[in-house]
């Protein structure tokens, strides 16, 4: 099935043109002139995951997502939303609305969107959502380990590297700082999905979702750079602070901890380089 079929399957009425935007993403255009975005992966229950994960990120509004018009095991087809620029204005309420989606919660860390798969996936990764009674045991177990041992086998870290994350996963009660509760996370929140639009507001695209520890997304937004980072993060202290529930003490301290999962995740995917960053921001960390 090529994306008009799909469009016109999950979506309804006839197209007029197709043009691919990169990868597995196509731009479809309607016959009445609408356009909707059609996006193609077959890794199992991979488009169920991530239209679960916007229902539940979009649930309440805080920061827009775009309308799931339809998906199957190969396609999902989603709203378009024109692209635009940064500006201070929309980086400040972005940060706000950020800080009120976290505690808007979630039943564990680890807990799937509801009626998400666990086994689901960030990017080409699989990503296991099982639930965990506490962030420390669910970060070793789910986030860490799993993405540590394919490193291991694909020779990109030896048996003396893995003593250091070992090390981290044991001493991950103390690392982490004050035990909070879960928060309800976008949980692949680097630069490419802030979505700055033409309207406005920022809209979270390609999700990872799942309840973790709110320091992760601030984590994932400084790893690969976001635009007007210090405005979103001021702006999301601020609110925080005024929801009664302040990020705690010496977090910045705690970046590295919380960008192990994604850097061992790339390494595992695309190679070498992430590897040895993972294991000096390992090291860093304790």
């Amino acid at each position: 099935m090529n994306a008009a079929e799909a469009v016109r399957r999950l979506h309804g009425g006839p197209v007029s043109g197709t043009r691919r935007t990169g990868g597995s993403i196509h731009l479809v255009t309607l016959e009445g002139g609408g356009v909707v975005v059609a996006k193609r992966n077959d890794a199992e229950r991979a488009c169920a995951a991530e239209a679960a994960g916007l229902r539940w990120l979009g649930e309440h509004r805080d920061l827009p997502v775009p309308e799931v018009y339809g998906h199957d095991d190969e396609w999902i087809v989603l709203q378009y939303v024109p692209p635009g620029h940064a500006t201070p204005e929309a980086a400040a309420t972005f940060g706000r609305a950020l800080a009120a989606l976290h505690l808007r919660g979630a039943p564990a860390f680890g807990a799937a969107p509801p009626d998400g798969p666990s086994d689901a996936w960030m990017g080409l990764a699989p990503m296991r959502n099982e639930p965990g009674p506490d962030w420390p045991s669910f970060y070793a177990t789910h986030r860490i380990q799993p993405y540590l041992r394919s490193c291991v086998d694909q020779g990109l870290l030896d048996t003396g590297d893995t003593a250091v994350f070992d090390q981290v996963c044991e001493r991950l009660p103390k690392l982490a700082g004050p035990p909070e509760p879960p928060a309800r996370l976008h949980g692949d929140l680097w630069s490419g999905n802030v979505h700055w639009s033409m309207a406005g507001p920022v809209w979270l695209i390609d999700p990872a979702a799942h309840g973790g520890h709110r320091e992760t997304d601030l984590a994932m937004l400084r790893l690969f750079g976001t635009p007007l980072l210090d405005h979103i993060l001021g702006a999301y202290s601020e609110a925080a602070e005024d929801a009664g529930a302040p990020l705690a003490g010496g977090w910045p301290d705690r970046v590295g901890l919380h960008q192990l999962f994604p850097l061992l995740m790339h390494a595992a995917v695309f190679g070498g380089g992430y590897a040895r960053q993972a294991l000096a921001v390992a090291r860093g960390a304790l």
